[in-house]
């Protein structure tokens, strides 16, 4: 017979169930399509047990804010402070940000950015987490000998680059991005990227250089 919990979680659902529902109709549809009875339906539960995780729809828009902010500021902070012997090595690790959305999901900061665009809260948290990722940038190259200024430079490149690439939707395929990997990473720092670094960057992504 099963427990009184798990009754309960079929009937309500979960708060991470509600936050993923959210989160599907936020990249399918934009912020004004994620309302609660569209969720509700979604999740085939009922309205009214939306209310045992959340206070209202506001608050709900709140913990996408800040789940977004948990994946990807996080995400992207974490890698700029990984293990690296070498300031390509280290850019390496950045870039694995681009290319597996478990460390930043770039599809999700589209739709946040765009949420921006109408919400001025979104806005400025927008700004905060742009300061949190271009300043962990920049310590990054201070931690490789880079003066500060050069080294807020190339950290901006680096971010603003990527959000470009981010808020025009560009699409490449895995092999023309990584060949352009090793003229970026040289671009950013200065030096180019040594080939066995290169090699375990390609493992991490499962990632088979072709022939010639």
């Amino acid at each position: 017979m099963p427990s009184a919990d798990n009754r309960n979680t079929k009937w309500k659902g979960s708060r991470d169930a509600w936050l993923d529902a959210a989160f599907e109709l936020l990249l399918e549809s934009g912020v004004d399509s994620v309302r609660i009875l569209p969720l509700a339906k979604r999740l085939e539960l009922s309205r009214t047990s939306f209310y045992w995780f959340f206070k209202d729809r506001e608050a709900l828009l709140h913990a996408l804010i800040e789940r977004w902010r948990q994946k990807n500021t996080q995400g992207l902070v974490g890698q700029t402070q990984a293990y690296a012997e070498t300031i390509t090595e280290a850019i390496l690790n950045v870039f694995d940000c681009w290319l597996d959305p478990a460390l930043f999901d770039s599809q999700l900061e589209f739709a946040i950015r765009s949420w921006a665009l109408q919400s001025p809260d979104v806005s400025q948290a927008i700004e905060q987490a742009d300061e949190t990722r271009i300043e962990a940038l920049t310590q990054m190259f201070v931690r490789f000998g880079y003066e500060p200024l050069a080294a807020n430079v190339r950290g901006r490149t680096i971010y603003l680059t990527q959000i470009g690439y981010i808020s025009l939707n560009c699409q490449e395929t895995l092999e023309l991005r990584m060949q352009r990997i090793p003229s970026y990473v040289e671009i950013f720092t200065g030096q180019p990227p040594q080939a066995h670094d290169l090699r375990r960057f390609h493992a991490r992504h499962a990632y088979t250089p072709q022939d010639g």
